[in-house]
């Protein structure tokens, strides 16, 4: 349901090269960062030769690691949507959104982050097609977030500013919840902004 939790699970059927490809990179951006491993590293992690990821990639590593960035805003978008669809307040929605993140970092051990904003702490503005990503990846989940909320009764403008906060506090909690071992402060953050979530009369 959200960034943390974009490696396919068992019921899902074997992934094909490319898919492997992606997955691994994924898996290395949340654990190890867009320069933590080197190319060889991805390709042993995604059972792949060289030559495939240059077939699928030409433009090698930048290449993949946007489309891992893609596949991260896809899934985490995705479970959003389940959740905004399924629960009858974005607060409730958003709630379980953040859960979702936690519980994946608490099972990782605090070992796996989100792929977003790993590679976002490691750009330049020289890496213009990974800042491209990253900011459409951001604005599409901030988007969906406006949407239920104006759908509640707030208006266009306090919506994206929730939104912002939201996504802001999502990305921001992961990152000081990782690096301390404890969840605390990102659920403290969360609850906090939950309760701006209530239409002004």
């Amino acid at each position: 349901m959200s960034c943390m939790n974009t490696i396919p699970d068992k019921k899902t059927p074997p992934p094909g090269t490319r898919e492997r490809l992606v997955g691994a990179m994924i898996r290395t951006l949340q654990t190890r960062g867009l320069h933590g491993a080197g190319l060889n590293e991805i390709l042993a992690l995604a059972q792949a030769p060289k030559g495939v990821l240059y077939h699928h990639f030409p433009g090698g590593k930048t290449a993949l690691a946007v489309a891992a960035i893609e596949a991260t805003v896809a899934w985490s978008c995705s479970g959003l949507d389940k959740l905004l669809a399924t629960h009858d307040q974005p607060a409730d929605a958003l709630r379980a959104w953040v859960g979702s993140a936690v519980k994946g970092l608490d099972d990782s051990g605090f070992e796996i982050g989100c792929p977003l904003a790993t590679v976002a702490l490691e750009t330049t503005p020289a890496d213009v097609e990974l800042r491209t990503a990253l900011a459409q990846g951001f604005d599409a989940l901030r988007r969906r977030i406006v949407q239920a909320l104006v759908l509640v009764g707030h208006d266009e403008v306090r919506a994206q500013g929730l939104a912002a906060l939201m996504v802001a506090a999502y990305e921001g909690g992961l990152l000081q919840a990782r690096v301390a071992n404890d969840v605390a402060p990102m659920l403290q953050a969360t609850e906090t902004l939950l309760l701006l979530l209530n239409p002004k009369p």
